[in-house]
């Protein structure tokens, strides 16, 4: 008797997280909205607001329209990180998938269902990191 392995099927779609991901991208920092409800929250580091004179919107800005995916800065799929350039600066975004309802505790258990993921993107200075 051979007992073969049988594909997963309750893993979340990587495409599915990917375009959650970058609604909320686009919502949090170009002010787009999506076309079904995103619960998430911004947060810039402190030393990104530091720099004054525009470059936290910059940023901001930079962060919202970043499209650039590659299986190097993306293994997963799931465009939840990436570093823009702001006048010679490297600045990365990362965003991080929570139950709703654990107070910023547990990951996300189904990362494809924004009713009960709450998404924390954060931008910083890459020598915040």
């Amino acid at each position: 008797m051979t007992i073969t392995a049988q594909p997963q099927t309750d893993s979340p779609d990587p495409s599915v997280i990917a375009a959650q991901n970058d609604a909320f991208r686009k919502l949090a920092c170009l002010g787009i909205p999506p076309a079904q409800p995103i619960q998430g929250r911004m947060h810039v580091t402190r030393s990104l607001m530091e720099v004054g004179d525009g470059f936290m919107a910059e940023a901001v800005k930079a962060t919202g329209e970043f499209e650039t995916f590659e299986p190097e800065n993306d293994p997963e799929g799931w465009h939840d990180f990436g570093a823009v350039e702001i006048r010679g600066e490297t600045v990365f975004w990362k965003l991080d998938l929570y139950e709703a309802d654990s107070d910023f505790r547990y990951g996300a258990e189904a990362p494809d269902n924004p009713a009960t993921t709450m998404r924390v993107l954060t931008i910083m200075m890459a020598h915040d990191w």
